[in-house]
């Protein structure tokens, strides 16, 4: 019964793709305009963020008669006043991006999505070297439906930007793409490069926090399933003590720490779950509703997360990164597949997954704890040479590029795509 329903949701989504390129087709009479620009950060659910805002606010920097349209589901995103925001419907898709030169999407384009002969579609993705696996890694739990828009969208991507060696190995079957990859580093990134003072101090601004006072961010990953095809996405029950957390930082690291809580952005946008308690009621932060995810982790002391691939680019900064993973076994059953070769024994050191990435051969350079006493154990024992040493060799085997630079990279090529 379940395979007899999802047959049918995929012809229903196939009629649907259907009509909207219909509607591209239409629109494939209007001539390409050279200068006008088309983003969209996870399916319109976001604003001004991720690696499409850095490329763009480098465009602009350059030419200020470049002309961005950006598709939002929430038309009372804040952008720069130079980004002309779109309600993100069929029609404005199709209007758009058919007269777009440029296409620039962190996710994927809705199904029926067509693009033409003299416009460059640009995928930066939303993450980079992680631990979840993606598209075809994933094997049965990789749905029909999945692949066929996953597909669709690839066969219209002309670059894929990428940080690393490790994501030229492992995006090939992720992202179901066979095209040409610009390995610029991540531009969200960029803002990760060097003296972080500027944003530390405006974030402390912005909560009433002493300059001195720290802060760790836990940004956990979604859950997903399916229910007759149908994609669902989802949250789990925390079971991490995030007084205990606090106290064991600051028994570690000394001083005032604050806790500021970022869920994905595929949740956010229905996020309700009351995860104050009264003694932590004036230090902790809800930023799950902020469009940039960057700007804030540029400003935080530690991270902790459980399979959230921002880990890694916090870590590229070389703060204390911390992994609460307390459904393992689950999760990677759910998934499909892992990227690490999680162990079931504490503190036993993680290689990557060969088959997923055979050319890599390093080890998780973060500590995995799979509940309140693990984690405090973690904590209390973080060295920071050992750290900083193990992320210099990890950094080294995965082939990274952080320099600051990959916003001006991608805007280069993108330059020349224009002028071509």
């Amino acid at each position: 019964m379940p395979k007899i329903k999802e047959s049918f949701y995929i012809l229903y989504r196939k009629i649907v793709a259907c009509c909207n390129s219909a509607l591209y087709i239409l629109c494939s009479f209007l001539p390409i305009q050279k200068d006008k620009i088309a983003i969209c950060t996870f399916e319109g659910r976001t604003g001004f963020g991720c690696n499409p805002r850095y490329i763009v606010e480098e465009l602009h920097k350059r030419n200020d008669t470049y002309r961005f349209y950006w598709f939002v589901n929430d038309m009372d995103k804040i952008f720069p006043s130079y980004i002309r925001k779109v309600k993100n419907n069929a029609w404005n898709r199709a209007r758009h991006l058919s007269t777009a030169k440029i296409w620039i999407d962190n996710y994927r384009k809705p199904y029926g999505t067509r693009k033409r002969k003299g416009q460059f579609y640009f995928q930066t993705w939303h993450g980079s070297i992680g631990f979840k696996s993606i598209g075809l890694w994933r094997g049965s739990a990789f749905s029909r439906m999945a692949y066929l828009v996953s597909k669709n969208d690839s066969d219209m991507i002309d670059y894929v930007t990428i940080d690393s060696e490790w994501c030229r190995e492992m995006f090939p079957k992720g992202l179901v793409y066979e095209g040409e990859f610009l390995k610029t580093g991540a531009p969200r990134c960029d803002v990760l490069y060097g003296d972080r003072k500027k944003a530390r101090i405006e974030f402390r601004k912005r909560f009433s926090l002493h300059e001195q006072d720290h802060v760790v961010m836990f940004a956990p990953t979604f859950r997903e399933g399916k229910k007759d095809g149908v994609r669902q996405v989802f949250s789990e029950e925390w079971t991490i003590d995030f007084e205990r957390m606090l106290r064991n930082l600051e028994k570690r690291f000394g001083g005032t720490w604050y806790l500021c809580i970022r869920v994905h952005p595929q949740l956010a946008c229905q996020f309700q779950q009351d995860f104050k308690t009264a003694s932590l009621a004036d230090r902790m932060m809800d930023v799950s509703q902020d469009d940039n995810l960057y700007e804030l982790l540029a400003a935080v002391d530690a991270f902790i997360t459980d399979y959230s691939s921002a880990a890694m680019d916090a870590g590229f900064t070389h703060m204390p990164v911390f992994i609460y993973a307390d459904d393992i076994e689950q999760y990677v059953r759910d998934r499909g597949s892992s990227l690490w070769n999680f162990s079931s024994e504490f503190g036993v050191p993680v290689p990557n997954n060969k088959v997923m990435t055979p050319g890599i051969h390093t080890v998780l350079p973060y500590s995995v704890a799979r509940n309140n006493e693990e984690l405090e154990q973690n904590i209390l024992s973080f060295d920071q040479e050992t750290y900083h040493s193990g992320l210099l060799e990890f950094e080294r085997a995965v082939g990274l590029v952080f320099d600051g630079q990959a916003s001006r990279r991608v805007a280069d090529k993108i330059e020349k795509c224009i002028n071509d």
